[in-house]
């Protein structure tokens, strides 16, 4: 990350009056990437932007309205390897939550042991917003880490522009652990040409193989288009679905924060998964019964 606190821009707040999805979601969906802030924990001096409070308060609401009743937190950028902020809400927020953290690399069994007792199923890396190295995979690292929360069922999610990242394929199929991507791959270039890259090719492969998982999340943050529908993102969505139908998982993105374009309802954008994905029961694999296997939910667990 590059801004100081002085000069992160700071975000829009998303809509506070969500409306629900044109068609209900079924029981146990889950929302698998979602933001907690709450400036009463404080960001990193180092950041490039400035949220939105966005509480655990503000998010059950947003659950509630589109029929949610799983959920994962995921560590944002702002606050760094301080996971305070998460792990409150996590405590908080009671049954149904699970989280992804972010940490130090070298991190402790005795950490993963508690982080795993708190919900934490995931460690996440971010390899776009830093200062340097920028889409470059740190495989060694990630060998290791992966070595270490193999044994808890973790996986490893990353934030990367996978068409900048050079030969990716190779090594996420051979970590050990589910690897999760975001935002279909979160292609640099854009939603438009994605399809008929050599990147979406490998990421294909991959993702036949099994180990990866695509979050169908963020098409604001992949789309040409100025505004909804966004309708470049339905041939790489459906082309994804279509190959491992098993290893897709759906999410809000919620709060949307660095949204440069409109900010719309999160009805509105839940309803791109029901053109991405017209089968009702495919649907149904994506929102509740996918994410129950990577984040380990029981059988009957919601929030309350």
């Amino acid at each position: 990350m590059s801004a100081a606190p002085d000069t992160a821009p700071l975000c829009a707040p998303p809509d506070r009056e969500p409306r629900p999805p044109r068609t209900a979601f079924p029981p146990l969906s889950c929302d698998t990437h979602a933001h907690i802030f709450e400036a009463r924990f404080p960001y990193a001096n180092e950041r490039i932007y400035t949220p939105p409070d966005s509480n655990l308060g503000d998010y059950k609401k947003l659950l509630r309205t589109l029929g949610c009743e799983r959920a994962v937190l995921v560590q944002p950028s702002v606050y760094g390897a301080d996971n305070a902020a998460m792990l409150d809400a996590l405590k908080r927020a009671g049954p149904g939550f699970r989280a992804v953290a972010v940490t130090s690399p070298d991190i402790s069994e005795s950490e993963i042991k508690a982080l795993h007792a708190a919900g934490v199923r995931g460690l996440r890396f971010n390899v776009v917003d830093v200062r340097a190295n920028k889409n470059q995979v740190p495989a060694d690292m990630l060998r290791g880490v992966a070595k270490r929360i193999a044994p808890y069922g973790w996986h490893i999610e990353l934030l990367v522009n996978l068409d900048e990242a050079g030969d990716f394929s190779a090594l996420f199929g051979s970590l050990g652990v589910p690897v999760v991507l975001g935002h279909l791959g979160y292609p640099k270039g854009g939603a438009a040409t994605w399809t008929g890259t050599r990147a979406f090719a490998d990421l294909l492969r991959l993702l036949g193989g099994g180990q990866c998982w695509i979050k169908l999340t963020g098409p604001y943050r992949i789309t040409t288009e100025a505004d909804l529908p966004y309708g470049d993102t339905d041939e790489p969505a459906r082309q994804l679905v279509a190959v491992r139908p098993d290893r897709m998982i759906w999410g809000t993105d919620w709060p949307h924060v660095m949204k440069k374009k409109p900010m719309r309802n999160d009805g509105d954008m839940a309803d791109l998964l029901e053109r991405w994905v017209p089968d009702a029961g495919l649907r149904e694999r994506i929102l509740v019964d996918n994410p129950a296997v990577l984040y380990g939910f029981e059988s009957g667990e919601k929030i309350s």
